[in-house]
């Protein structure tokens, strides 16, 4: 299972669900972002019944940057019941991204 690709349009209609969604911008001439891109997808696999995983592509998806103040990335943002409670930037390993996660989601 992979992470999949959504639009500004389809992000924030996940938004409006209550629970856990992490969205990874990245964008495919970004070299971090394609070192996370893997991580990304396993966290899709195992979280796959308690968190929306996607990735939105930053070059097609300018505004919905703008909007979250995407700067630098690879960015990595945690939304709960449609509230950002995390933003991760640059290359993190594995194990980051999990014990955040594990903060908003039940086991």
């Amino acid at each position: 299972m992979t992470a999949s690709y959504i639009q500004d349009n389809d992000l924030n209609e996940f938004l409006t669900k209550t629970g856990v969604t992490v969205v990874d911008y990245t964008a495919t001439w970004c070299g971090p972002c394609r070192i996370i891109s893997p991580l990304i997808d396993q966290l899709a696999e195992e979280y796959s019944d308690r968190a929306g995983v996607f990735k939105i592509d930053l070059d097609k998806n300018k505004e919905n940057a703008k909007k979250f103040k995407i700067r630098s990335i690879p960015a990595v943002l945690i939304f709960k019941d449609g509230e950002m409670v995390e933003h991760l930037v640059g290359k993190m390993t594995y194990e980051v991204y999990c014990q955040t996660l594990d903060k908003y989601v039940s086991n």
